[in-house]
């Protein structure tokens, strides 16, 4: 049978089946059995599309007619507009786009008949030379192409949009294909990481790795993922923080150690939550939480500048300004300020369950006075700070990790960071007192017998870790998708990660 017969009947075939797929498997045979193979891998292509462009892209067609140099380009095929002899096709590979002119007369015949057999989707290699058209597009007169990669389903057409945002996480494969802004989301996500690593590089800290798999999970308030170790018998825990790992080795002797992986937390999903997250956490000897308030101004907002060149961008369709100082505020004044609380409901544990009932926060039993004020905070603190905010004098009783201040024992020498009203970080200078850090575990597991879950567990082998003496020392996790979002104008952690946990379906 004629190739093209094939084509026909198995086109007609793929028209009453609505299956675009079958007609593309069709061509697929057709090639094959005229010798052609369509997944080779010997082509190797020596230029990018933005190499090309932006060496070329400013010479006259004249000049570009002088050019004897023959390039190599390989990538999708994103568009495809056929005149009988003659198509133009636009290619994209890592950097970006190009158009080229494939004619009959040049290619050949035979070549070019299997040409028109490519669709759009399918990944090609091509050699030319560059030239201006008539409307004075940079584009590469093709000489030769080849198949590399049949593809056996077409490209979505209209692939963005609210009511495809579920099929682009699930196929976010195809969504960074034909949606370039999304790409560049993840461009801007990695150069992101990068500059965080180079500036606490650049500071004598030092890049470590601490485990994911922990027999007793710490580090923050949050559930773990459970699994067992068939071989030691054993349940683990995937790690909700590496916080305890990285302090023994500031114990050791690491005096500025960082982490930069992948963190688990066992809760809900939202626009700012994702089970499987990625923090940066820091931690220096001889340093106190004002320290790293500086640290972490000086780095955010080198960053911001590194990316857009000023302090002033757009989130969501607000003005954010990052410029310096940064707002500074403790959780006593911000909910005297927006709660318009009486003095009372600090030392008045009933008076502060008051204010909470009259806000409609919903309270656990037994919950202590300091969770009381975090969640009031937490409602009526956290949305006022769209600038970036630190915000401090955390209760003692939420912060089982930190160090007591001085000169009022109730509160912790700790602050968290606030911008467009998401938290982006979390430090403190950390309690060292081998003795206080038993007995805050135990009120912790006081805190769990009565139901809460989230309570941090007893971790003797820290404990021990603590008692050969660490160093006064202060640390600092910063959630780097969270920081991403921000610096993307991207509404959702999902927009951020490449592949977010879904449902399954």
């Amino acid at each position: 049978m004629e190739d093209s017969s094939v084509e026909e009947i198995t086109e007609e075939l793929a028209e009453k089946l609505n299956d675009e797929h079958v007609r593309r498997l069709a061509r697929l045979k057709s090639l094959s059995d005229e010798g052609l193979k369509p997944y080779p891998n010997d082509f190797t292509p020596n230029i990018t599309s933005a190499e090309v462009t932006g060496r070329y892209e400013k010479l006259t067609a004249e000049a570009l007619a002088a050019l004897t140099e023959s390039f190599s380009l390989a990538g999708r095929i994103m568009a495809k507009r056929d005149f009988g002899k003659a198509s133009f096709i636009h290619i994209q590979d890592r950097d970006g786009r190009l158009q080229g002119y494939v004619k009959k007369d040049v290619v050949g015949e035979e070549a070019f008949a299997q040409f028109k057999k490519f669709d759009i989707g399918d990944i090609v290699g091509l050699e030319g030379t560059l030239f201006r058209t008539r409307t004075g597009e940079l584009t590469v007169e093709v000489k030769t192409i080849r198949l590399l990669t049949k593809g056996l389903h077409s490209l979505p057409e209209k692939w963005h949009g609210l009511k495809d945002v579920e099929a682009r996480y699930r196929q976010r494969y195809l969504d960074l294909m034909v949606n370039p802004g999304v790409k560049d989301v993840f461009i801007k996500r990695t150069k992101i990481i990068r500059y965080l690593r180079e500036y606490l590089t650049n500071r004598s800290y030092l890049e470590v790795e601490t485990p994911m798999l922990q027999s007793v999970y710490g580090g923050a308030a949050a559930k773990p993922f459970t699994t067992h170790h068939n071989t030691l018998g054993m349940d683990l825990f995937l790690r909700i923080a590496p916080e305890l790992y990285l302090k023994r080795l500031i114990v050791a002797g690491f005096e500025r150690v960082f982490e930069i992986n992948r963190n688990f937390r066992n809760e809900g999903i939202s626009t700012q939550h994702n089970p499987e997250f990625t923090m940066i956490e820091f931690y220096e000897a001889y340093a106190t939480y004002e320290d790293l308030m500086d640290l972490t101004e000086d780095m955010v907002c080198g960053l911001v500048e590194e990316l857009h060149g000023t302090l002033k961008i757009t989130y969501q369709g607000e003005e954010l300004d990052f410029s310096r100082p940064w707002q500074r505020i403790s959780v006593r004044d911000a909910i005297i300020k927006y709660a318009e609380a009486d003095e009372a409901v600090f030392t008045d544990k009933a008076k502060a369950a008051a204010l909470a009932e009259s806000l409609e926060i919903p309270l656990h039993k037994d919950v202590s006075h300091g969770k009381i004020l975090i969640e009031i905070f937490e409602k009526v603190g956290e949305p006022e700070f769209k600038r970036p905010t630190f915000v401090t004098g955390y209760p003692l009783e939420v912060s089982p990790l930190a160090r007591k201040n001085e000169s009022d024992p109730s509160i912790v020498d700790r602050f968290e960071v606030f911008i467009m009203g998401k938290e982006i970080a979390n430090a403190f200078s950390e309690l060292n007192d081998s003795v206080d850090q038993r007995e805050r575990f135990n009120g912790q597991l006081a805190e769990r017998e009565a139901g809460d879950d989230e309570a941090h567990p007893m971790d003797m082998e820290y404990v021990q870790a603590l008692e050969y003496g660490m160093p006064p020392t202060a640390g600092e996790g910063i959630g780097v998708d969270r920081l991403v979002m921000l610096l993307t104008d991207s509404p959702s952690i999902r927009d951020v990660i490449l592949f977010p946990l879904l449902r399954k379906v």
